[in-house]
């Protein structure tokens, strides 16, 4: 906060920002730390300034920290405001014709300094105190009522009554109010003693260099459940989850280490911020944001070493280091939302509108949906906005109210879905989809039951054999999780080519483990206008571009039709798959047929449609992601597949087991899409029991593998590098015994692939 020239210490100015009235404090050089609770001179200030300003919204003392008031105690005092107006203006309690009180005179002169002490003291000062010495008044005005002579009885009457009337106003004001009901605040309460205010006026301390506010202390009825650290070593944050009575969402509160440092690294960082902040980047130079980081970063370094030594700070390295990337966090990053998606335990994070009025929302892959302790400002949301524009290059303006793109910070990725006016009305908003560090694979999501080791080989088996799919799911049901996990069951002697408006697939990290890997960025569906091709075109292209798998991230939009002539020509040899919105295998159908507008007959092209959706506890409040449902698309029937059996389950959820089980149709060999798989198979042509033996080996070679991992504590094993290389051995070794006898026999497959598993899980 930069005051207007003039502020004077300890004046004020209220500022508009966004839908908030926010009256700004100037004590920057004061001798002490602002505080309603600890200060009587502070409150009256403050109170002083609600007489003018009443309809702020916060409350805001300006120094090397911030220390923000939100409306819920901003609230007690603006009561207290209107109650001292209405004392002085309405009721004139202070003028000597109310205090005459008729023909007796002689007490006035008391009165007026009751009323003064009352009023222009302890009203601004120290409510609480006058609530106690209004109730003394009272009982001293009574006995002088009783004991007044005739004559005097009508005017002390009188006098007692406007005692009363304070009181009653004083008790209908919130704080009072609260107060009265809490029995426990009153319990051995001494007369001017503040302590009790610190129940009621506890600031958000928000360093100077942000405006983001954070409940910094823990809620005193909380309890702790789990604590952990997150970031890097240099910059790490506390983050502790807590549970609320009467909530049934826990509280994700988070503790960075720029709302922790002394007033001396503050002070040192608000000067380097200001500096930075006067070489911004342009916006081409947000089109590689880790080289400008890294630039910004050694900016940061020395800047702060230069600013340390001036001022005789003595930084170590890892304060320097811890310095810095606070300093990049503020000037050309976003925020806590970076700290925040270094967490790798959370999926979601949601930033509403309007900015200020709610805390961010985070879902946490443990505790599911959790309130947090962060408050966004309307700057930062805004800022964040603008730099997004920069990096995605893509408009976000009235014309264009959605932006969907992507960000990449410390090797923490997050798809972004951004809106604003006129589809939201009060402001910008977000919501941030974080993924995974690393790819998902099929064991991992064995060890997670979220698939069993039978979909598992199931899902090897069929994209082996270069079929068309598509992973259904709703939002956050793990669609595009388990599309990537998919894609690295993929032999890598195949090229993959995958098309994407928004980047989410693992493409780098299969890229890493030498996939033959094309990634084609396509203009978004809702996109009205822009540079980039469209998702129709691109998947065209793909065509044209030689023998390929082909992926596409999401099935949403008019590129639809070009899927499936995609499918058709493709999946004579590779596989073609994506995801798409959709609960069943026939609210599929439904998507792409009458939403989409492709022919119900091309939809023939699809093979199977893996259904993964999100299951709740018996309670409401725990959320389950599982495979539902694995679906063969058959060939026979021609306008409606579910009148006329076009659907056949392969795999099923079992509620009571809580995993999917093969159907009958499956173990009795009623798939066609299996029957042609292997029809192309020397060995297995008309030969079921042969490929369902195949189907369970890998199926057994994927549960081993998890097995191993578990009773090893090797959690690295069913990472992506080691998962490749042992669907790579698993290749090899069923080639080479089939070259030996025939047939790949399972049983010599397992037993050899168990001892390579033994032989080289040590080297990971």
């Amino acid at each position: 906060m930069l005051f207007k020239p003039g502020t004077q210490l300890y004046g004020y100015e209220n500022i508009r920002e966004g839908n908030q009235e926010v009256i700004y404090f100037n004590y920057l050089g004061a001798p002490f730390v602002p505080g309603i609770a600890d200060s009587n001179v502070v409150m009256s200030r403050v109170i002083d300034a609600l007489t003018e300003v009443s309809n702020a919204t916060k409350i805001v003392f300006v120094q090397q920290r911030n220390y923000v008031h939100t409306f819920n105690q901003v609230k007690y005092l603006i009561d207290l405001s209107q109650l001292y107006t209405a004392l002085i203006k309405q009721e004139k309690v202070l003028l000597a014709s109310t205090l005459e009180l008729g023909k007796c005179q002689k007490h006035i002169n008391a009165r007026y300094e009751t009323m003064r002490y009352l009023i222009l003291g302890l009203l601004k000062q120290d409510p609480v105190a006058m609530y106690f010495e209004l109730k003394r008044f009272i009982e001293e005005q009574k006995i002088n009522l009783t004991n007044a002579l005739p004559e005097d009885k009508a005017c002390e009457d009188k006098y007692l009554k406007i005692l009363q009337r304070i009181l009653s106003m004083l008790e209908k004001t919130s704080l009072i109010q609260q107060i009265i009901q809490r029995p426990d605040l009153l319990k051995g309460y001494v007369l001017n003693s503040r302590e009790i205010y610190n129940q009621f006026f506890r600031p958000e301390i928000v360093p100077n260099f942000t405006f983001t506010r954070l409940m910094a202390s823990l809620p005193e009825d909380g309890e702790i459940v789990e604590e952990y650290e997150i970031g890097t070593e240099f910059d790490k944050s506390i983050v502790t989850i807590l549970k609320i009575p009467g909530k049934n969402k826990y509280l994700y509160h988070l503790n960075p280490p720029e709302f922790s440092l002394d007033e001396e690294l503050q002070e040192l960082v608000n000067v380097a911020r200001n500096v930075l902040l006067e070489h911004k980047p342009k916006a081409e130079e947000f089109t590689d944001p880790e080289r400008i980081r890294q630039v910004f970063f050694n900016i940061a370094k020395d800047l702060l070493g230069e600013l340390s030594e001036s001022r005789k700070i003595k930084l170590t390295y890892k304060n320097l280091n811890k310095l810095s990337s606070i300093l990049v966090r503020y000037t050309i990053g976003f925020g806590l939302i970076e700290v925040l998606l270094l967490d790798e335990n959370l999926q979601d994070i949601s930033v509403n509108s309007p900015a200020g009025a709610v805390p961010i929302f985070v879902r946490h892959n443990e505790f599911d949906e959790c309130d947090s302790n962060i408050v966004p400002s309307q700057e930062d949301v805004d800022s964040w906005a603008a730099k997004f524009r920069m990096i995605s290059g893509r408009p976000l303006d009235e014309a264009n109210p959605i932006l969907d793109t992507e960000l990449e910070i410390l090797k923490a990725r997050a798809r972004v879905a951004i809106i604003q006016q006129p589809l939201s009305p009060d402001g910008v908003a977000y919501s941030f989809r974080r993924h995974r560090d690393k790819p998902w694979t099929m064991p991992l999501f064995i060890k997670n039951k979220m698939i069993s080791s039978l979909s598992a080989g199931l899902m090897s088996f069929l994209i082996d054999g270069g079929r068309t799919l598509l992973v259904a799911g709703t939002r956050s049901s793990g669609k595009t999780s388990f599309l990537g996990a998919c894609m690295l069951e993929i032999m890598q002697k195949y090229r993959v080519i995958v098309l994407e408006d928004t980047l989410e697939l693992p493409v780098n990290a299969l890229r890493d483990l030498n996939f033959d890997i094309l990634r084609m960025k396509v203009r978004g569906a809702l996109l009205k206008e822009s540079t980039e091709v469209s998702a129709e075109e691109g998947i065209r292209t793909s065509l044209r571009l030689g023998d390929s798998c082909l992926i596409v991230g999401e099935v949403r939009s008019t590129e639809t039709s070009a899927l499936y002539e995609a499918m058709r020509v493709g999946a004579l040899a590779n596989v073609v798959a994506g995801t798409i919105h959709g609960a069943s295998p026939y609210g599929v159908f439904d998507r792409v047929v009458n939403d989409l507008k492709v022919p119900a007959t091309s939809f023939k092209a699809t093979d199977i449609i893996t259904i993964v959706n999100p299951i709740k506890s018996a309670d409401g409040i725990h959320r389950f992601r599982r495979m539902l449902q694995i679906a063969e698309v058959r060939k026979h029937w021609k306008e409606d597949p579910a009148i006329e059996h076009g659907f056949l389950d392969l795999m099923k959820y079992d509620v009571l087991s809580d995993e999917i089980k093969p159907t009958e149709d499956l173990i009795n060999g009623e798939s066609e899409v299996l029957k042609e798989i292997a029809g192309n198979v020397r060995g297995w042509a008309g030969n079921w029991d042969a490929v369902w033996e195949n189907i369970k080996l890998r199926a057994d070679m994927k549960q081993s593998l998890v097995d191993f991992s578990i009773q090893s504590k090797m959690p690295g094993l069913l990472e992506g590098p080691f998962v490749v290389r042992s669907n790579s051995i698993f290749h090899e070794m069923s080639e080479k015994i089939q070259a030996e006898v025939g047939v790949p026999e399972n049983k010599r497959v397992l037993k050899e692939f168990n001892e390579w598993l033994k032989k080289n899980a040590k080297k990971v």
